[in-house]
């Protein structure tokens, strides 16, 4: 993705005896996210005699997953240099974006700036930005509520002969956890039926990885338990995950939700998948799932259901993803 000089001219900078500061604009989406890292990288690559860089958003009114994915990255790249970064004059809805992430504990944040003085008396705390429709969507809500309900039902029905199957196929726990990333990159525990040995995680580095870029996939593998390749062939694995849609982290229909280590090696234009909540199904479960090994497929799917959302579109999304669970060898291995 390219600069236009609109966006490379969108963030000047002073220089004074003890800090260097940039002029962070009103926006801060994909564009200008991408422009942002690039400009802050030159910066970092001159002569910066400065321990301190300031990052000024007395404009700024907006920040999206990608904002917030270029503001990690030079983050860690101000700490490699052993400098130290400042955020100052951060408005509410840009702060609302920061504690949601967690990274109002990690950054330094000077002198945040008041709610609006026309705001009527009483009215709702700031909310973080509608990054996409399907985010405020009350419907899409009731849906996930409604759904996730009878999912529930299912898995109180299902859970007991699952955990003896599970447990006199391998010990260990009967359910795993495991933390992944959310809308604007939260982090949330996501739940499934255990379907690998007990130490996989630790064995992870011994297997092939047979997709590409910043995703794992295994066709064969070994860590997998054999009730764990029942379990995953018919993604019954998967049904904990109600829980976390109910509780609202997920959503029945959605993106494919990353671990920590993926969202890591992002680039910056990859954040946007995080502009939508994950979802237990999504366009990657109805369009190969197991068999999307690219990890540019997995962008350009998630990407998409972006700019097609509609609740029709869930609805459809759902019924192909039930009359696929019936296909031979449509599940996860």
């Amino acid at each position: 993705m390219s600069e236009t000089p609109e966006t490379q001219a969108a963030f000047p900078i002073t220089v004074s005896k003890d800090a260097i500061v940039m002029q962070i604009p009103a926006r801060l989406s994909v564009l200008e996210a991408v422009a942002f890292k690039s400009s802050y990288h030159q910066l970092l690559e001159g002569d910066v005699s400065s321990e301190r860089i300031i990052l000024d958003f007395q404009i700024t009114k907006f920040i999206d997953s990608s904002g917030i994915g270029a503001l990690v990255n030079n983050f860690k790249s101000t700490q490699a240099q052993g400098k130290k970064l400042v955020l100052q004059n951060v408005h509410p809805p840009v702060m609302a974006v920061l504690s949601m992430t967690g990274l109002d504990r990690v950054l330094a944040i000077e002198n945040c700036l008041p709610a609006s003085e026309n705001a009527p008396k009483g009215s709702s705390p700031i909310q973080p930005p509608e990054t996409h429709p399907s985010i405020r969507s009350r419907l899409k809500r009731l849906v996930d509520i409604m759904g996730s309900i009878v999912g529930l039902v299912i898995v109180a029905i299902l859970f007991i002969p699952i955990a003896i199957a599970i447990k006199l196929d391998s010990p260990g726990s009967i359910l795993f956890g495991q933390t992944r990333c959310g809308w604007m990159g939260q982090e949330f525990t996501i739940w499934k039926f255990r379907s690998m040995c007990e130490n996989a995680e630790f064995l992870k580095s011994k297997v092939q990885n047979q997709a590409s870029g910043a995703f794992f996939k295994n066709e064969n593998d070994p860590r997998i338990t054999r009730v764990g390749r029942f379990l995953r062939r018919t993604s019954l694995d998967e049904i904990p995950q109600f829980w976390n849609v109910l509780k609202g982290e997920m959503s029945l229909v959605g993106t494919r939700p990353p671990t920590p280590n993926e969202v890591e090696i992002y680039e910056v234009p990859e954040w946007q998948r995080l502009d939508v909540k994950p979802g237990m199904t999504g366009e990657w479960q109805v369009n190969g799932r197991s068999q999307v090994r690219n990890f540019e497929d997995v962008i350009r799917l998630d990407l998409r259901y972006q700019e097609n959302w509609s609740l029709t579109y869930d609805l459809k999304l759902i019924l192909q993803t039930v009359l696929i669970l019936f296909r031979k060898n449509s599940g996860a291995y």
